[in-house]
């Protein structure tokens, strides 16, 4: 399995916003769209990302205020990258090593998208329901699931 399919089942909605934004606006995107990460662009050019991780760190720099900052001032201004055709299992070596839950997918020099550790932990757990299916349907005669009461 590659980025380019979870990017393909996950969709291409990105939300993106550029550097000199306020900090707040960031912090606004984020909760009202229900997502850990805000790509920032400038000039079409992806120059950083910024995550609750690095607004959590303002937010305790700032003795508990978010503070009248701009993206710039609290983005990660290298984000680790992958590209399409990166393969699942490198990214998720990439992601725990790194320990980033976000990582920008770019095609060339062009934004295809983001993926997350949840975009790649649901893809991979897909993946293994899946074969473990064909598995039992080649054994045959696998009984079927019995539900668990409670």
């Amino acid at each position: 399995m590659r980025v380019s399919d979870i990017l393909r089942v996950k969709g291409n909605v990105l939300y993106t916003l550029g550097p000199e934004h306020a900090l707040w606006a960031a912090v606004q995107t984020m909760a009202e769209h229900d997502i850990g990460s805000v790509v920032v662009m400038e000039n079409g050019q992806l120059v950083g990302i910024l995550t609750f991780r690095e607004i959590i760190n303002t937010i305790h720099h700032n003795g508990g205020q978010i503070g009248n900052g701009t993206i710039r001032s609290a983005m990660d201004n290298a984000p680790q990258t992958v590209k399409p055709q990166t393969d699942v299992n490198e990214v998720r070596r990439v992601m725990i090593e790194r320990h980033v839950r976000y990582i920008p997918v770019l095609d060339g020099g062009t934004l295809a998208g983001v993926i997350s550790f949840y975009d790649v932990a649901k893809a991979v757990l897909e993946e293994q329901g899946q074969e473990n299916q064909m598995l039992k349907a080649y054994i045959g005669d696998w009984p079927e699931q019995e539900s668990v009461s409670g």
